[in-house]
């Protein structure tokens, strides 16, 4: 199927909820350089050029990584955005999955 967009093992699986979304409120909270991760979803069509404009134009990293978020909408989406954060974020990733 076309849906397996990378390889499994890259991505913990957790029973029930995906990492992003467990994680959701610390990586909103952590996150401050959304430019890159914004660049990277951009170019893995996860986000429109219109959405990535609209998304920088807002104020402060939170409300970024916040309306960010709402477009991650498939498990495709947080997959690629999981491996975004494991390129730019590595550290956080760290510390989440050490909980």
């Amino acid at each position: 199927s076309h849906e397996l967009f990378f390889p499994f093992n890259l991505f913990p699986f957790f029973p029930g909820k995906h990492f992003v979304d467990k994680h959701r409120v610390q990586l909103i909270q952590r996150v401050s350089n959304v430019a890159p991760i914004l660049d990277d979803l951009l170019g893995s069509d996860v986000i429109s050029q219109e959405s990535y404009h609209s998304i920088m134009a807002l104020p402060t990293s939170q409300d970024k990584m916040r309306t960010l978020y709402s477009h991650l909408n498939t498990e495709r989406c947080n997959d690629i955005f999981y491996k975004i954060l494991l390129e730019n974020e590595k550290h956080l990733i760290d510390e989440f999955s050490a909980k």
